[in-house]
């Protein structure tokens, strides 16, 4: 070899033993541990931080959970009835009064109620739930104010097991048939002498699912 290129070479051979030694002796046993570690202490300062924002809003939290207590004991929350049968009837009248409410966007008919039985309940409950299942012939307009009415109001109503359909069969003078709805709509009854703190503080009631049209 010619003595420049001898003198490439072994600047060349001189780096790659640098380098094998750099990772022998001082990357696998210093410089990967402290990356390690400085990983993992960014990870704490993320974790602390989460921590942190969240003592930050327990202020926040406490006066939430005051105010759902507070709405735990509004009795506008319960279903006005002390007897199950009793307001399983007014459930059903409260549901035509509804109806009729909106005669003007839309023809909305109730064609069959019946009160539902729920077996989970006791007597002996601070509070029961009383359900009972709605059949209508209502168009889209009225349907749509009906379930808002329903649901947005007080006391808490649920609308559950809902399906809508329309009847192919049926004909109108606008040749559109009425929807047919079906739903059970639930709400709870405090005992009578049961005291607010044990009642069971209905949430607020999640749109209608399972549709199907």
């Amino acid at each position: 070899m010619k003595p420049a290129e001898s003198r490439v070479a072994a600047i060349g051979l001189l780096m790659l033993l640098l380098l094998l030694a750099y990772f022998l002796l001082l990357h696998w046993w210093f410089v990967a541990p402290l990356r390690e570690i400085d990983s993992q202490m960014d990870d704490l300062r993320d974790t602390q931080g989460r921590y942190a924002a969240a003592i930050a809003q327990k202020p926040q939290l406490l006066k939430r959970i005051e105010q759902l207590g507070q709405n735990q004991s509004d009795s506008s929350t319960f279903l006005p009835e002390s007897d199950p049968n009793a307001a399983s009837a007014a459930l059903m009248q409260r549901v035509v009064d509804d109806a009729a409410k909106f005669a003007q966007q839309g023809s909305c008919e109730v064609s069959q109620k019946m009160p539902v039985n729920n077996p989970g309940s006791s007597s002996s409950d601070p509070y029961q739930k009383v359900v009972v299942s709605i059949s209508l012939h209502c168009d889209m307009q009225p349907l749509v104010g009906l379930l808002y009415t329903l649901e947005k109001g007080k006391p808490y109503l649920f609308v559950q097991d809902f399906s809508v359909y329309r009847n192919p069969l049926v004909n109108t003078q606008k040749n559109v048939a009425p929807l047919e709805v079906q739903f059970t709509l639930a709400g709870y009854v405090r005992a009578s002498g049961a005291p607010a703190a044990n009642a069971p503080g209905p949430t607020e009631p999640q749109a209608p699912g399972d549709d199907n049209e």
